[in-house]
């Protein structure tokens, strides 16, 4: 089966089947009859791309409802630490973030659901990420929360020095400060 169950209700790991020979490898990044075996009902619109180089760290970011954006992430060159954080509240999982190795080695993706912020350091010299989105961007429901926020004790595995953060990304509030219109349903 290629989809993982997390401990976070609704955060997927995607490991699609690759075929690999002399030539080099095959595989469906996305296909969506695999996903409705699932029960995984998406359309998705929009597809992201970004390239950073080591130390970057890019987030955590989300959209609010309406906006909120369901996002299928992937690595096409390099490595990344994705993260995921559940801003849903009443959800068991809380604040907390889930981690993941993703890389153009390991074919592993994430889905994302409403309700997380998302965010990735890159790990090696460079990385492409490419991602899906199932809703448009909408600028007046963008936000965010500070990558270093004490309450969600992230090791982005980037030493303090070698950290590169936008301009934008270190204005985001903590959680606590952070606008968020998410509620955890079962």
């Amino acid at each position: 089966m290629p989809f993982h169950k997390t401990e976070f209700s609704g955060l997927l790991v995607f490991e699609p089947s690759v075929y690999e020979d002399n030539r080099g490898y095959f595989f469906e990044s996305y296909n969506e009859q695999t996903f409705l075996k699932e029960n995984i009902d998406l359309r998705f619109v929009q597809d992201n791309q970004s390239s950073s180089s080591y130390g970057v760290i890019r987030g955590l970011h989300y959209q609010l409802n309406p906006h909120a954006q369901t996002k299928l992430v992937r690595v096409l060159s390099g490595t990344v630490l994705d993260v995921a954080v559940d801003i849903r509240d009443n959800s068991p999982t809380f604040a907390k973030a889930f981690s993941i190795e993703l890389s153009a080695d390991n074919k592993k993706q994430l889905l994302i659901p409403p309700g997380f912020a998302h965010g990735f350091s890159v790990l090696s010299e460079r990385a492409e990420v490419f991602y899906k989105c199932d809703n448009f961007y909408n600028k007046e429901s963008e936000t965010g929360i500070r990558y270093d926020d004490p309450l969600l004790h992230i090791n982005w595995r980037i030493p303090s020095a070698k950290i590169i953060v936008s301009e934008k990304d270190q204005q985001l509030p903590m959680l606590a400060q952070s606008k968020n219109n998410f509620l955890f349903q079962r």
